[in-house]
């Protein structure tokens, strides 16, 4: 079995190698050639944790396995440790013996920023100008940093329940070279891009606060309860997702679906755009948004090729299991 440590993998899995495996994957979805086995997610009553697994299989890489982990709230404040903490595991789809295993924290934060940024590439307007923020913890950042390599962004906007935070992802956009101003909600209006990525269970973000043509990107809410807009606004939206078992399920879609303002067939997957089998943005005045429940087959994805760059590099540490 090989294995790569949490440390190796920063020089390893780049953004572009994220959204490439992101990308592949999502259209391996929507044709058929790869799914998702069922969610495990459970609050184990220690730490205020939540703890679960996600896995399944892609035929067409080949790729077996499972993403272990969850979410301790209190991590950064009592150890210094990040919030999410999770681990890849890999097995052999012919044999069934364990292949890798491999850190799962920082492919955790690409993975979910690339699947963010496959929704921007497919489903925003081309001419979209300016990026709203919603949150700006960790993930955060990796967020905005992906997004803004997607469109010629002139400005970014955000906006935090504790607005300390803010410097966060003001910070990347300066590095980025892109204004950077705080707002009220309310002024999310101005944005043509709106990614939300917080771990609340109230919305924050409200139909109104979304101009028509907005492409949203709801990329927080992967539990049974959390909410981080308003369902109204899924109403009016044309709604894709990773996965629609998982977004009615767990996803911000099973508040719209719970008060009968959509249904199930009027979510399509994003993987459908990819493959050109479903036209996505049809008009420029569009809402579009895109519920990002986070699937085991991107954790699957971007840890195969983690493991095969750790193997081309001599990283990976190889033990007899």
């Amino acid at each position: 079995m090989l294995i790569v440590p949490e440390k190796e993998i920063a020089d390893l899995m780049t953004r572009d190698a994220a959204f490439d495996a992101v990308e592949k994957v999502f259209a391996a979805m929507a044709s058929g050639d790869a799914y998702n086995f069922p969610v495990v997610r459970e609050a184990i009553g220690h730490e205020d944790a939540l703890y679960g697994f996600k896995g399944g299989f892609d035929r067409a890489g080949l790729t077996l396995g499972l993403k272990a982990g969850g979410y301790w709230p209190n991590n950064l404040e009592k150890r210094g440790l990040i919030n999410h903490q999770s681990t890849v595991f890999l097995f052999d789809p012919d044999t069934g013996k364990a292949k890798a295993m491999v850190g799962g924290n920082l492919l955790t934060a690409l993975r979910t920023a690339a699947a963010s940024s496959v929704s921007i590439k497919h489903l925003a307007r081309e001419d979209a100008k300016v990026i709203g923020m919603v949150g700006a913890g960790h993930q955060a950042t990796f967020q905005l940093r992906a997004a803004l390599e997607q469109r010629n962004f002139e400005k970014v906007i955000g906006w935090n329940y504790h607005p300390e935070m803010l410097p966060n992802i003001e910070k990347v956009a300066a590095e980025a070279g892109v204004p950077f101003e705080a707002v009220d909600l309310p002024g999310m209006t101005e944005a043509d891009v709106i990614i939300s990525i917080t771990s609340a269970f109230a919305p924050s973000l409200m139909a109104d606060h979304v101009a028509p043509g907005t492409h949203v990107a709801c990329m927080g809410t992967d539990t049974k309860g959390k909410q981080e807009v308003e369902a109204a606004l899924l109403a009016r939206a044309s709604v894709f997702t990773d996965e629609v078992a998982q977004s009615i399920s767990i996803g911000e879609a099973q508040h719209a679906i719970a008060e009968g303002l959509i249904k199930e067939n009027d979510i399509a997957q994003v993987g459908a755009v990819i493959n050109g089998t479903n036209p996505g943005r049809t008009s420029d005045d569009q809402i579009t948004l895109f519920d990002g429940t986070g699937v085991g087959l991107q954790d699957l994805a971007v840890a195969d090729a983690v493991v095969d760059l750790a193997v081309k590099k001599g990283i990976a540490v190889k033990v007899d299991f």
